[in-house]
């Protein structure tokens, strides 16, 4: 039986809800409360089916003690949100060199749920994308991903920047891929600690993501399209690792 999980505190409901809707069973909020920030809150929850309880204060203390919930209390099944904490502890407990994709700001669900696919079949040892102005674990992601949302770890982090200066300082090569990278993917060394840095629909890598990379490369493109849908880019760039890699461990001959 899965664990539940109480979570309180109007930001860390918010963050909860943004990471993964699906994994909400109840929510009790503060029936005295009707300023914007619940009433905003009411209305998300209402399209959840789950169980929403108006309670008094009383109730909603007993369910966290100590904590200040600020009229919010959620009950959530399975694995907690994931974020810059839970990423560093699993990087640590990583006994090889990480392949990691980073989505600067992917905001469609569709998108996002065929990257977790793709990097399932990659072997991707972490997902990571901002919290803010990003999606998460939504019913679409869920449905598109076909069962990696539920396998690939995914790290919500609250500042991209200082996340990619940590993974430098950890010895890992950030590749951002972007049109007017110096060099083409296949000319990157993928072999190593490694992380992919996909940009957003449209508007691709934000001026400081792109600072923060060791490496911009780019996809040769033929024909008269600009670019490639995000997750299909991905796609391309993340089985050139696996190629790299599968070759650099396992030499033929």
């Amino acid at each position: 039986m899965s664990r539940i999980t109480l979570i309180g505190g109007l930001h860390a409901v918010q963050s909860a809800l943004r990471y993964d809707p699906t994994r909400v069973t109840e929510i009790w909020l503060d029936r005295r409360r009707r300023d914007a920030r619940l009433q905003k809150l009411r209305r998300q929850v209402a399209e959840l089916h789950c169980k929403v309880h108006e309670a008094d204060a009383r109730t909603l203390d007993d369910k966290l003690p100590g904590a200040n919930h600020q009229g919010v209390v959620l009950a959530w099944q399975g694995q907690a949100p994931r974020g810059d904490v839970e990423l560093a502890d699993h990087l640590d407990g990583l006994g090889h060199p990480p392949l990691l994709l980073v989505l600067d700001q992917v905001q469609d669900p569709h998108n996002l749920g065929a990257c977790l696919r793709t990097a399932d079949a990659a072997g991707v040892d972490a997902v990571i994308t901002p919290r803010d102005r990003a999606v998460g674990l939504t019913p679409v992601v869920h449905r598109v991903a076909a069962g990696a949302a539920e396998i690939v770890p995914l790290f919500q982090v609250t500042n991209l920047a200082r996340c990619l200066r940590d993974l430098r300082d950890r010895g890992i090569w950030l590749f951002g891929l972007a049109e007017e990278g110096a060099t083409t993917f296949h000319g990157a060394d993928l072999t190593g600690a490694v992380a992919v840095v996909m940009g957003a629909e449209g508007k691709g890598l934000r001026r400081l993501t792109r600072e923060h990379c060791d490496t911009l490369v780019a996809i040769p493109m033929a024909g008269r399209v600009e670019s490639l849908n995000v997750s299909v880019a991905t796609g391309v760039v993340l089985f050139e690792a696996v190629r790299q890699r599968q070759a650099f461990a396992w030499p033929s001959g």
